[in-house]
């Protein structure tokens, strides 16, 4: 699946919109010139932001910069989630931002949100809070509400960046375009026996040169990343009540101890403990019932 471009419609007299958008199932891998923020919740989830894929655990705040790919952080769950995103106007930062000297830190997040940035502790507790009372303010309350938010994440120890170097849309569309091209593959292939040999010729370079390559890109091998990708998905489908062994078999492991060991190192719990600490049953049509294979598959 190529990447998309966003197309962000605003209301007319409004610097940024704030909504709860719901793509459970769609694979909606995208960039947009708009700055974003988003707050996930869920048991457990995926993010995928510029170079980065990795697992968020309960809830997740990030700080997204313009025409950063990536993925919709609701992707493939199917426990109960909630999701709330903020984004702002392409000229946001110019207009408003850059003329007011008092927005110097400001000014300095929102240039540095180009690399991903995860919010964490008080930090995200506190913001998502402001979020829920700015949602039903009128458009100048609320605005003073996104500027306190951005001062408190400006000022902010509690955050974490995702990527290491510049990885806008620009980094793909140039030589690194073969980076989306695998994340495909990867992504259509984990399942089953993703080969470095085929993906290699896909991208037209000879296997040792895209090992190297790859390995530049991620600071990862081709197999460590796949399982990786693979764990990933995996605590998904726990969560979908599956069994371990199933699970196992179903995110393309063929070693029942190889994938418990694996998802000890990754997560530090066995898929077992995971599956006991994390799953939950839920509420349908007014009793108690948990989300099974079967269910998932008609949501």
């Amino acid at each position: 699946m190529k990447i998309q471009k966003e197309i962000i419609e605003f209301e007319k007299g409004k610097s940024f919109k704030l909504f709860a958008p719901s793509l459970k199932n769609c694979f909606f891998w995208h960039y947009h010139p708009e700055i974003e923020l988003v707050y996930v919740e869920a048991v457990n989830g995926i993010r995928h932001v510029g170079k980065d894929i990795s697992g968020f655990t309960d809830s997740d705040l990030l700080l997204i910069g313009s025409n950063v790919p990536h993925l919709n952080f609701d992707y493939g769950i199917q426990t109960e989630c909630r999701q709330l995103v903020l984004q702002m106007r392409e000229s946001f930062l110019q207009d408003i931002i850059l003329p007011v000297p008092e927005f110097e830190n400001i000014k300095d997040l929102l240039e540095r949100s180009y690399l991903g940035l995860s919010f964490s502790g008080e930090t995200k507790n506190t913001v998502v809070e402001k979020l829920q009372i700015i949602k039903d303010k009128n458009s100048f309350e609320s605005l003073v509400g996104l500027i306190e938010i951005l001062q408190i994440l400006a000022n902010s120890k509690e955050v974490k960046e995702l990527n290491k170097e510049d990885t806008r849309i620009k980094w793909f569309l140039n030589d690194k375009i073969r980076m989306g091209t695998i994340y495909d593959y990867i992504h259509e292939n984990y399942d089953k026996k993703p080969n470095v040999n085929e993906i290699a010729k896909i991208v037209s370079l000879s296997t040792p040169a895209f090992c190297r390559y790859f390995k530049k890109q991620t600071n990862m091998t081709f197999t460590d990343f796949v399982n990786n990708y693979r764990i990933n998905q995996a605590k998904i489908f726990l969560l979908k009540d599956y069994s371990v062994t199933e699970v196992c078999f179903q995110v393309g492991f063929e070693s029942l101890s190889y994938f418990n060991k694996l998802f000890k190192q990754h997560t530090g719990e066995t898929p077992s403990e995971f599956k006991k600490k994390h799953f939950k049953p839920i509420e349908i049509n007014g009793r108690i019932g948990v989300i099974t294979k079967e269910t998932a598959c008609n949501k």
